[in-house]
């Protein structure tokens, strides 16, 4: 089921008018649930939320990001008061940028915590102007925003080595997403390309940056480009095992395929602040080096992981099967087969996958 964009109007002290909001709350979206869901923030949300909620909803779906809730800003009759800076500092001003901040920062984000599901994990996407103004946040004490996505952002005096010297000594996993392209503004694009230079030589461990120079692309076409990028290089732990990683990373791992596995659940809590139910996807990886590494203790524990996580599928029969067969216990994994019979298909597993699984067995 697709959830249905909400249009909001809240009140604000800081910016001292109201201010409209669009909200889109993920697929299958209970408030009663006990799942968090990263927030991200879209700045110019006018234009920019309706691309960012398509990518987001396309990639939660294929699971190669997490479920999230977006909310976009709108600011078309506001855009310059609440994105300026003062000429002196090249902070927000006190003409509008500052309340703007403030109302972000004090009013927004508090509201959408107090009502839905959202986890600590933030991320906020911002074009031109607001591509700028977007890396206010991160010289607060503690910066609001973990993910930030900067679209040709046309940049303040003093940004660029203001940003060099606060990423060089960031101790919080930051991932930072900057785009340009070909055909970009002139004078935004010979900015970024030096700003991305000045980035590049960051040697930190906990800034995860990405550049896109786009070709054949455009100051507005490029975010179209961009997305899809920003959104694979932010969670590129939370996606799934792909053939890369398998043969690079799990085969290899020297305390073995499920060992690998607890490892990447473990640092996709650490990195998002959220924990990940084990996807099917990744159980078949796993399945897969363990029976290749003939890994007799990974297949046991990665049986038992299928049975906790899913008891009521086909999936908790089948890996048990299949340890026991690994094992020489041909008789329970007919039966582990057999009991699977009555339980829910999966992706992968069905009722036909188990019924070879007990012919061959019987023959």
């Amino acid at each position: 089921m697709t959830s249905q964009v909400i249009y909001e109007t809240i009140e604000s002290s800081k910016l001292g008018e109201t201010r409209e909001i669009k909200i889109q709350l993920p697929r299958n979206y209970n408030p009663e649930g006990d799942i968090l869901y990263p927030l991200v923030i879209v700045f110019d949300g006018d234009y920019l939320f309706e691309p960012m909620i398509g990518n987001a909803d396309y990639h939660s779906y294929w699971g190669d990001m997490p479920k999230s809730i977006i909310v976009g800003v709108n600011q078309a009759k506001t855009r310059s008061t609440d994105l300026s800076f003062s000429n002196e500092t090249y902070f927000p001003s006190d003409e509008g940028g500052t309340q703007f901040f403030e109302f972000i920062g004090m009013e927004l984000i508090p509201y959408i915590n107090q009502k839905y599901l959202t986890s600590n994990f933030r991320i906020v996407v911002g074009h031109d102007q607001s591509a700028n103004f977007l890396n206010y946040y991160l010289f607060k004490e503690k910066p609001l925003f973990r993910g930030y996505i900067a679209f040709s952002p046309d940049l303040s005096p003093e940004m660029s080595n203001r940003l060099l010297e606060k990423l060089s000594t960031t101790v919080e996993d930051t991932f930072y997403y900057l785009a340009t392209a070909d055909d970009d503004v002139s004078d935004l694009r010979e900015n970024i390309l030096q700003f991305n230079t000045a980035l590049s030589s960051i040697d930190n461990e906990k800034v995860h940056y990405r550049f896109d120079d786009f070709t054949d692309a455009d100051h507005y076409s490029l975010v179209g480009l961009g997305i899809p990028k920003a959104i694979n290089e932010i969670f590129g732990l939370y996606k799934p095992i792909n053939k890369d990683e398998y043969r690079d990373k799990v085969l290899t791992f020297e305390e073995g395929p499920y060992a690998y596995l607890m490892k990447k659940y473990e640092d996709i809590e650490f990195f998002y602040g959220f924990e990940k139910k084990v996807v099917e996807n990744d159980l078949r990886a796993i399945l897969a080096a363990s029976k290749k590494n003939n890994d007799i203790e990974s297949m046991k524990d990665l049986s038992k992981l299928a049975k906790k996580e899913y008891s009521e599928s086909m999936i908790s029969a089948y890996y048990a099967g299949q340890y026991y067969e690994m094992d020489g216990n041909i008789k329970k994994a007919l039966q582990s087969y057999q009991s699977g019979l009555l339980l829910e298909e999966s992706q992968f597993i069905t009722k036909d996958m188990l019924l070879d699984k007990i012919y061959e067995i019987q023959d």
